[in-house]
Parts: C-alpha cells; structure tokens; sequence
C-alpha cells in the first residue's frame, strides 16, 4: 500500500474506532485487505476484482455478486472503502454470533462434538467421522478444535447469515434433473420442512428440469427412434435419423412428445420426495433424527423411485407413443389416450412395467453408490485444505461420471421397456414379454443391440446437467432458498 493511500485508510480507521468502539488493529487490517483486492488501485472493489483475488488464492468465490450486492449501499455495482470496511463489520459481527451459538461450552473453541449437538438441533444428524471432516475442513493448525481466528477466516467471503445457512453450506446438496433420472432425491432438515423451503427446493428442481428436457428433447426423440427401430432400420443413424424428422414434420417434430416428458416432472418429482421421507421412517424403525448409512438411502431411494413411476407410468407410455407418432397420427394428448384405451386396452397403459421398474435398481444403486465414492475421495484428498468445498464442477462432475455408471448398467432395461411400450403402434410386430424382446435383440443385433441409441443419450447429459444448474440455481435465488 502507498503511502498516502496509507495514511487515509488509517486516518479513518481511527476515526470510526473512536466512534464506536471497533478495533483499530483489525480495521487496520481490513484497509489493507481492501488494498489487496484492490487490484487497479481506483478505490473500488468490483465482482471481477473479488472473484479473480479468492480464485488465486483457492477460495470459494460462488458468491461474489451477493457479496458485492449485500456491501453496495449506494448501488453502483462496486463497494468503495466505506461500504467494504461496513460489509465486513456486520459480517463479522453475524459470524461472532455464529461462533458463539456453535461453542456450546463457552471455551472459545468449536470441538466435533459441538458440531454436532449444533446440527442435530436443526434436524441434521451427521456422524462422528462426518463432523471430523467439516472440521478439518476450517482447523488450520491441526488441533482438531476451530477457534475464533480460524472460523472468521474461513467465512469471511462466504455471505452465509445464521447457523441454517452454515447447515446448507456443510450439505453441498444440489437438485440436477437431466431427464429420466432416478436417482436418490435430496435429504432435508426438520426445519426445511416445516418452513416450506422443501416446496421452493422441489419447484425450483422442476422447473430446472422442464428447461433441461426441453433443451435436450431432439436428442431424446432420436434416441427413442433408434431404441425402437433399430432391428428395422438399421441404417438409421443419428443425423440421417434428425433429418428424416425433420423432412417428415417440420422443426417442430423434433420437440414431439416433450410436452408430456415436462408435464410428468412436478407429480413424479412429489411423489418420489414424499415416497421417500416415509420409506426413510420405516427404515429407521421409528427412531427419528436417526441418520440412514449410504445402502439404506439407497433402498429408500429405490422404493421411492419405483412407487413414482407405479403412479405416474401411463404417462412413460403416452410419451413414448406421441414421441413416436407420425404427423396427425394424433390430435393430441387426450386423442392419444382414447385411441389406446379404445383398441389396447387399460392394460396397454403399463406395458414396459416390469423393465422399467427392474431398472430403478441398478440404476438408483450405481448412481448413489459412485457419487458417494467420487464426493468422499474429493474431499478426504482436501480435508486438510482449509477451503476444501467441493464446489459446483465438483459435485456436477461427480453427478455426470456416476450417471453413465448408472446408465450403462440400466440401458438394456430401458430400451427392452421402451420396444414394450411402442410395440402395439408398430404394424405387424408381435406382442413380446420382457423375456421376448431380449432374445428378439441378442438374436438379431447381437449384444451391442441392448445399447442402440446410447450415443444420443450420452451426447444429452452435458448440456442437460449444465442447464439444469443453470436454471435450479437461479431458480432458488428467486425462491429465496439459495445463497
């Protein structure tokens, strides 16, 4: 810092120190921590200054445009001297009271212990090993306790504002659909619940999903074309198949059958969350606040998605049959059920079941089982780094690898369900079990038969997943349930 720059920021430390009793030392050191982030020396800290500082130094910087927007009193987009050294006192001050809640014994000092009795009050019950790793996370002289110093340090640029935001901060949970997704749905505390952010969380996770899907649709029409035609096309390939739509409907035939694939999202999304909470119940034998290990939420996760899609399936099947139909085939959604219901039968509306359902397992299961895996190895490799957050490509990286586990396990199912679903509209094809259609495929097309139309459902899952964090994110800021 030069001089005269020096001089001001320590003339007015001073000056606000004799009026309200704060620290000259530490207001010392926030003037030249200000200094730091002020990386062209104009006398203002913008959001590209404060991302770009924290990056260099491996800090969380998710949050820079809240930071900036909470300190910005005079709404310029920046944060002068004044309003930076106001930011940080009030922020202070809330970790203070933070800290204060969490050292339940007064000693000045946060043990594993205490971090525990803290969250399970908010309905959050973590073991012993699970608190060591938060608290690795924020110790810094390896005493395995977290003294004030330590605590301030570690959230200073995190604009966290009770102990239920730091609940959140320690979950790292995210809601990411990226279309027929099974996996396990998210955990949330006693006081989440009650206070409705589950509701703004699950609205948030639909309308993500409803933008994911519709992004991705072409992608998953062609998919379905080529899990359904592939014995009768085989030279169906993924542009020449794009193109044949195109020329047979239109631009808007790629987008055909996407309107029920959104529409199923809210109920199945409900269905599975409230599925789950009381197959969790059951688990846990009525001992609530009791914390289920990773094979239990798996079960659960299981139940819950195979009684969702018990409820919700004859819409699996009205979305395969318009996703499929040709033009004016169908009038419409309500004409699509009649005509089915007219000449298949109520049954033909769960035809694919079994499969479908057979593929939760494997699914559910890998998916959980490697995402688990991947997030723990991230953060036992960080635990001794001070900032170690996984963080957003993290964890949607985790979510993505675990995912095309997941898929390439469960695919053959998928496609055998929907050959099941589709069949009855293709003329002259036999109506076959689940049994039926696998030898139909291994005998015709051989092994790799149970994996046609995998590209497109691989090409989908990126931009799936990134527009789905895009939108969920935004979505909750909006909601008021996000940081």
């Amino acid at each position: 810092m030069d001089e005269s720059r020096n001089r001001f920021c320590l003339g007015w430390t001073r000056a606000r120190c004799q009026d309200n009793g704060s620290d000259p030392e530490r207001e010392k050191r926030w003037a030249e921590l200000f200094d730091q982030l002020d990386l062209n020396k104009d006398g203002r800290i913008d959001v590209h200054e404060l991302r770009t500082w924290l990056t260099a130094r491996g800090r969380p910087r998710s949050a820079v445009e809240e930071i900036v927007r909470e300190g910005d009193t005079n709404q310029d987009g920046e944060l002068d001297f004044e309003e930076f050294i106001r930011y940080l006192r009030a922020h202070e001050k809330a970790l203070r009271l933070m800290f204060r809640s969490l050292d339940r014994n007064n000693d000045g000092e946060i043990d594993v212990w205490e971090i525990q009795q803290s969250l399970h009050k908010l309905g959050v019950t973590i073991t012993t090993d699970q608190a060591a790793k938060i608290m690795q996370s924020i110790d810094k002289d390896g005493t395995m306790t977290i003294d004030w110093n330590e605590w301030r340090d570690h959230f200073l640029f995190n604009p966290i504002h009770n102990i239920e935001d730091i609940a959140r901060y320690w979950k790292h949970s995210f809601m990411l659909d990226i279309g027929e997704n099974m996996t396990v749905p998210d955990d949330f505390t006693e006081e989440e619940k009650k206070s409705g952010v589950v509701w703004r969380h699950l609205m948030a996770g639909a309308m993500a999903g409803s933008v994911s899907r519709t992004g991705t649709a072409p992608l998953d029409r062609i998919k379905v074309f080529l899990q359904v035609y592939g014995s009768t096309s085989g030279r169906m390939k993924l542009w020449s198949g794009l193109r044949s739509m195109v020329g047979e409907g239109g631009l808007s035939a790629l987008w055909r059958g996407n309107g029920i694939n959104v529409l199923k999202i809210a109920p199945e999304t409900a269905i599975k969350f409230m599925a789950y909470e009381q197959f969790k119940k059951l688990i846990r034998g009525g001992k609530e606040g009791a914390s289920l290990q990773v094979q239990e939420r798996f079960v659960a996760g299981s139940l819950a998605g195979a009684t969702a899609q018990t409820v919700i399936y004859p819409l699996e099947v009205l979305k395969t049959r318009l996703t499929l139909r040709k033009t004016g085939q169908y009038s419409g959604l309500t004409d699509c059920a009649i005509q089915i219901l007219r000449k298949e039968g109520v049954q033909a509306f769960y035809k694919g079941y079994l499969p479908n359902v057979l593929g939760i397992i494997p699914y559910a299961g890998i998916d959980l089982a490697v995402y688990e895996t991947l997030k723990n190895a991230w953060l036992q490799q960080h635990s001794t780094d001070s900032s170690a957050d996984p963080g957003v490509m993290v964890l949607v990286s985790c979510g993505t690898l675990s995912s095309t586990c997941g898929q390439l396990a469960s695919y053959p199912l998928a496609l055998i369900r929907t050959r099941m679903q589709a069949q009855a509209s293709l003329v002259g094809s036999p109506q076959l079990s689940m049994l039926g259609q696998f030898k139909v495929i291994v005998s015709q097309e051989g092994l790799p038969g149970l994996y046609r139309g995998i590209v497109p459902n691989f090409l989908k899952v990126i931009p799936a997943v990134s527009l789905s964090y895009v939108v969920y994110e935004n979505m909750r800021r909006a909601l008021g349930v996000g940081p």
